[in-house]
């Protein structure tokens, strides 16, 4: 989990996001992740670069480390977990996973950090229903 957290790190000090990762504070919509997976996927592929990334807990514009509340096992849609129902709902090389780490905050507080990391388009772009 070290390398994720030098990972996060290091996407923190990007000026701004780019079309192979995004910060999220709270923002869980399942239509969104599904839209966001797709793209980020695409966006992988365009900028040549083997993942993507989608970071819940670090505030997409000062790049904080804020935390977030939930994890994939938490957050469902109706009675299914949000992992699951993706799969479901994204093409078939769509490939992604889903870790929870820590990080301390300005404050040297732990803060829970949700990293979705998506794998690039291979032979197709991705698609989500």
């Amino acid at each position: 989990m070290e390398n994720l957290v030098a990972l996060v790190n290091e996407l923190r000090s990007y000026e701004s996001e780019t079309n192979w990762f995004e910060f999220k504070h709270n923002n869980y919509d399942p239509e969104m992740i599904g839209q966001d997976i797709s793209a980020l996927a695409n966006g992988a592929t365009y900028s040549e670069k083997s993942c993507a990334y989608m970071i819940w807990g670090i505030h997409d514009k000062t790049h904080d480390v804020v935390g977030t509340e939930y994890d994939q096992y938490t957050l469902k849609v109706g009675n299914q977990e949000i992992e699951s129902w993706l799969r479901q709902l994204t093409s078939s090389n769509a490939e992604f996973e889903f870790h929870k780490i820590q990080m301390k905050d300005k404050d040297l507080n732990d803060k829970d950090i949700l990293v979705l990391i998506i794998y690039k388009a291979t032979n197709q772009t991705v698609t989500f229903k």
